[in-house]
């Protein structure tokens, strides 16, 4: 359905329909260079695409399919792995599960509880921020950020009780947000303040990633959909979807009272109102957005719609916007139109991308596609040697010149594995599941790197001076 321009958005965009199509609808989609006049696809732009491009949307659009297909199972599975986990950390292991069913006093895990751990939590367990990292270091607000971003993934007992009591911060709020077009609350975000000094409050919003088993999640990632915002450029729907666009009206500065009664809050207009609410009551208080994969993507938007609305009280108190393994988000236009508004509102933007992490390389970026990176990018290799770049090296996953040095690099990881708590100290020592995803790297490279565990340690391990504001980009 067209969105009217009055409405806040643009007549301009590009919607895939994985939903509504079928085997042979998808086959024709390759023969057809028309593509609008398609069931499983509604475009506004009248003209033709050429077999690249309808390639490319093919392959999304049957991965969309595939995903929807094995949703309930594949979330089945991760809860089933994900409450084993809890299961034998609720009981001291293994052994002590043996001897807790002997006694009949077996501990059952409750996903509610303060000590139930997800699946992300539960290969990296350190939750403590990093005391050699204070304010004033240049790195102290990444490392709040990427820690915010891992706490992002849990349940709201066990991140309020990390925020108060580990953090000694004040805790604003966990929610499931709505996405219209999904018809579920599948977006998820936390904020909380840090009152370490008298005066300067910083507002952390944190947004949750793509959880491994989530496969609606995944289609956000994967979906090459897009909307033109007038003034802004084109930005993957996906994202603007989980974000709070609204179904029948989208991106309206306010929403029309009255017009729809959703089961749970959209996430932009919840958050920039608390935003507002908190803000107004301390001149001194800034706000920082942070996000780990689509969290990174829900990060690095959020301030364009801001923009878009002329919000420029918040605009004013956003101090930085920092993303970990971010997948790219805009065309060219919006890149454009994001760093001239960091540096009219003097925002800092850091884009921290770990090795071959496969999502910050794509959607695919060449002549086919138009998603763009922006902004200044921190990449850290496998030593945790960081430098400012433009762009990542093999800026794309599927790049064929890449395939063995990321073996090699996996493998070096895996060895790594083993040394590092001896070389680095036992706070960066893994865990068996750790372990068993470096082993997947093997076969899938790209993937482990993608896990929040190294870029906790890229930060503590890496450079502050790359988090200077003069360091100058290479290529």
């Amino acid at each position: 359905m067209a969105l009217s321009s009055h409405d806040g958005s643009s007549t301009n965009y590009l919607l895939l329909k994985p939903e509504e199509v079928n085997l042979f609808d998808l086959i024709k989609i390759l023969f057809s260079p028309n593509i609008g006049k398609r069931k499983s696809v509604d475009s506004a732009e009248e003209k033709e695409y050429h077999f690249g491009r309808r390639w490319l949307i093919f392959l999304s659009i049957m991965l969309q399919k595939l995903l929807q297909f094995i949703s309930k199972p594949l979330a089945t599975l991760g809860s089933i792995i994900e409450i084993w986990i809890n299961f034998l950390s609720i009981n001291n292991g293994f052994a002590g599960l043996l001897l807790n069913i002997l006694r009949g006093d077996v501990a059952i895990p409750d996903k509610k509880s303060a000590s139930y751990v997800s699946f992300t939590g539960s290969y990296d367990l350190r939750t403590e921020l990093d005391r050699n990292i204070k304010r004033g270091d240049p790195r102290y607000l990444v490392e709040l950020s990427v820690m915010a971003s891992k706490l992002a993934y849990e349940n709201k007992a066990y991140t309020e009780s990390i925020v108060k009591e580990h953090w000694e911060m004040e805790f604003l709020g966990s929610f499931d947000f709505w996405n219209d077009y999904q018809g579920k609350a599948t977006t998820q975000a936390f904020l909380l303040r840090d009152k370490k000094e008298t005066e300067h409050d910083t507002i952390v919003v944190a947004f949750r990633g793509t959880e491994p088993f989530d496969a609606e999640a995944w289609c956000s990632d994967i979906d090459l959909s897009w909307h033109h915002l007038p003034g802004i450029g084109k930005i993957h729907c996906g994202f603007l979807k989980a974000l709070g666009q609204q179904k029948f009206s989208g991106w309206t500065k306010e929403i029309k009272q009255n017009q729809f009664r959703r089961p749970a809050p959209l996430a932009y207009y919840h958050i920039r109102d608390m935003l507002k609410d908190v803000l107004s009551k301390n001149d001194h208080s800034n706000f920082i957005v942070t996000g780990h994969s689509l969290g990174g993507a829900l990060a690095a938007i959020f301030p364009a719609i801001l923009a878009f609305h002329d919000e420029k009280l918040l605009l004013g108190r956003l101090e930085g916007v920092y993303t970990f393994g971010q997948p790219r988000v805009g065309d060219e236009h919006f890149v454009n139109y994001m760093e001239a508004k960091y540096k009219e509102y003097d925002i800092k933007y850091y884009r921290i991308v770990y090795g071959f992490d496969i999502v910050p390389r794509v959607p695919y970026d060449d002549k086919e596609l138009m998603f763009k990176h922006f902004g200044k990018c921190i990449y850290v290799n496998r030593h945790y040697e960081a430098k400012v770049v433009r762009e990542q090296p093999d800026k794309n996953y599927f790049s064929p010149f890449a395939m063995i040095p990321m073996r090699i690099n996996a493998a070096y990881e895996l060895l790594r594995s083993f040394t590092i708590p001896l070389t680095r100290g036992r706070d960066y020592q893994e865990g068996w599941l750790m372990i068993t995803v470096r082993m997947l790297g093997l076969v899938i490279p790209g993937i482990p790197n993608h896990l929040l565990q190294d870029y906790v340690n890229s930060i503590r391990l890496g450079s502050a001076n790359v988090f200077l504001p003069e360091e100058p980009a290479t290529i």
